[in-house]
């Protein structure tokens, strides 16, 4: 089995590569910046990567055009300040590139190293949920996971015919450096219950949108 994960130099997207490579997977890598940990996990790491460099994602495509994925998992993220007083449209611009419009891409660049029984994971937020939002704020975190949680509703619909599952993840409040160390569960916690959800991804319940825990998030 191979698996292709974004962003997994730490926190979570380590975690998940730690977690897939102890259940039998050969771990494809795209990061920034590599790790020491990681060079423990994975032998095809692509590292100095920008997932908002399209030209950078097809040509790690085109080398690895002969690869079959059992799973993708786009991981990568970032999360900037915004706030009513201050918008940064910048910042806005930046989140939208790097947590919506990068994992559709990467997503299409990767089809033809898909087959039937394939999934894909989108690592969102519950933060993009429009009626779980009751305390507002971070909008541009939060309109971004909006529109990747739609992206990946569109996908599962458009991949339907070909039996490739998308899911959508919520990891939880984790304690990883996005948060300033301030979450609630530890980055191996969170990753195992991905897996879990991961796992019990099926053309069933293929465009959900989860919790790490199992729950079934509201848009």
């Amino acid at each position: 089995m191979k698996a292709l994960i974004t962003g997994c130099n730490r926190g979570i997207g380590l975690e998940l590569a730690k977690q897939l490579k102890a259940k039998g997977y050969e771990i494809y890598a795209i990061c920034r910046t590599n790790s020491d940990e990681l060079k423990t996990v994975s032998n095809h790491i692509f590292d100095n990567v920008d997932v908002t460099n399209f030209n950078q994602i097809k040509e790690i495509s085109d080398k690895l055009k002969s690869t079959k994925f059992d799973l993708i998992i786009n991981n990568a993220g970032v999360l900037l300040p915004t706030s009513l007083s201050d918008l940064n449209v910048e910042n806005i611009n930046t989140m939208f590139q790097v947590n919506a419009v990068a994992p559709l891409v990467l997503t299409q660049e990767f089809l033809g190293n898909l087959e039937e029984g394939s999934k894909v994971a989108m690592i969102t937020s519950r933060m993009g949920s429009i009626e779980d939002n009751t305390s507002g704020g971070q909008y541009g975190y939060r309109m971004s996971k909006c529109a990747l949680n739609i992206a990946g509703k569109s996908l599962a619909e458009d991949l339907k015919d070909k039996k490739i599952a998308v899911g959508l993840f919520h990891p939880g409040f984790v304690n990883t450096r996005m948060v300033n160390f301030n979450g609630q569960i530890d980055p191996d916690e969170s990753a195992q219950g991905i897996v879990k959800q991961i796992e019990k991804l099926t053309m069933e319940n293929s465009g959900g949108f989860w919790h790490s825990n199992g729950e079934r998030l509201p848009w």
